[in-house]
């Protein structure tokens, strides 16, 4: 069986700067205080009101494509991971392939919430390590969350942001590459964080475009120690399999969305948090596309070499989760 790699990664954040100072002068109230101390947000970027997710995909997916010395052209497969697409129907991931010109490549997006990214590539190593057919995948996460936000919710509103990161994966040439991984989802926590309406469930109509329902709501309050619990035991669960300890693990990618929920993270599994790479303070939340984005950006610093043992831990709405350990292939 073959196994897969990441051969190039990218990212895109939209030109358009909200920094903390922009919430205090709307709510007229010190917001910002609270989000840099306990969510580690400074400032964070929000797409244009011409923009839609594709056009944040494209040009992370191209400096992925440059990154792995391939062109759009030799692309087999297109993963859009997202759950603010172009359109309901069809798969943004149609669109990504039309734009840049990837006539070969198949495609389909998914939707796990922000646990997306990881599950694409998950998702994306398998079809490599099954079928021969498959060389070269782009898989890309990406949020345009500014479009739903409430903003008579300063503390839903304050948070989010747009963005997109992207990874090429190919057939490793040697024994680099992706290891092992675990999906979990706990189902009960569906209806507690979301976008609720404009689907089958609630179609839009002026009744919920009066009442917002139509925006991202937390209808109830997830548990607070969920993720802090659950990364752990799914990092475990994967080192355990590699007969590894969290102290051998070079570099952790975790959904960007609290900091204390990554130190709590790395302070149970006894490894210094700064292993945890976090790009919050520039991006804010940036949802499915934060794991991509917080990879590319470290390989941009070239922080990670070849050899390194990475775990990537995504979380999100539903409350679905994914967490994937690979061994990098390569000097960033």
């Amino acid at each position: 069986m073959r196994k897969a790699t990441i051969a190039g990664t990218g990212m895109y954040a939209p030109e358009k700067l909200v920094t903390n100072q922009f919430f205090n002068d709307l709510y007229k109230k010190d917001i910002g205080t609270f989000l840099v101390e306990q969510r580690n947000i400074r400032e964070r970027r929000w797409m244009s009101t011409e923009q839609s997710t594709s056009d944040l995909i494209i040009p992370a997916a191209e400096e992925a494509l440059k990154n792995a010395g391939i062109t759009a052209k030799d692309l087999d497969l297109i993963i859009v991971s997202t759950d603010t697409p172009d359109y309901l129907s069809p798969s943004t991931a149609s669109v990504v392939q039309y734009r840049m010109g990837a006539t070969k490549a198949g495609t389909f997006d998914i939707n796990t919430a922000c646990a997306g990214f990881v599950t694409a590539c998950d998702i994306a190593s398998k079809y490599i390590a099954s079928d021969e057919k498959y060389q070269n995948i782009l898989v890309v996460g990406a949020y345009g969350m500014s479009k739903y936000l409430n903003f008579d919710d300063y503390k839903i509103a304050s948070l989010f942001a747009d963005g997109a990161g992207a990874a090429v994966i190919q057939p490793a040439k040697d024994t680099a590459g992706f290891i092992t991984s675990e999906l979990y989802t706990d189902g009960q926590y569906h209806d507690y964080m979301g976008i609720y309406a404009g689907g089958t469930y609630q179609p839009i109509n002026e009744d919920v475009l009066h009442s917002k329902r139509h925006l991202l709501a937390f209808p109830k309050r997830i548990p607070p120690e969920t993720n802090g619990l659950q990364w752990p035991r799914l990092t475990k669960t994967l080192l355990e399999r590699m007969n590894k300890r969290p102290q051998d693990v070079s570099r952790f990618f975790i959904t960007q969305f609290n900091i204390q929920s990554i130190y709590e993270t790395m302070d149970r599994l006894e490894v210094p948090r700064e292993r945890a790479h976090c790009i919050m303070d520039r991006f804010g939340y940036t949802g499915s596309a934060s794991i991509g984005m917080a990879l590319a950006d470290s390989c941009r610093d070239h922080q990670l070499k070849k050899g390194d043992l990475i775990i990537m831990l995504g979380s999100g709405g539903g409350m679905s989760m994914a967490a994937v350990a690979l061994e990098w292939g390569y000097n960033t």
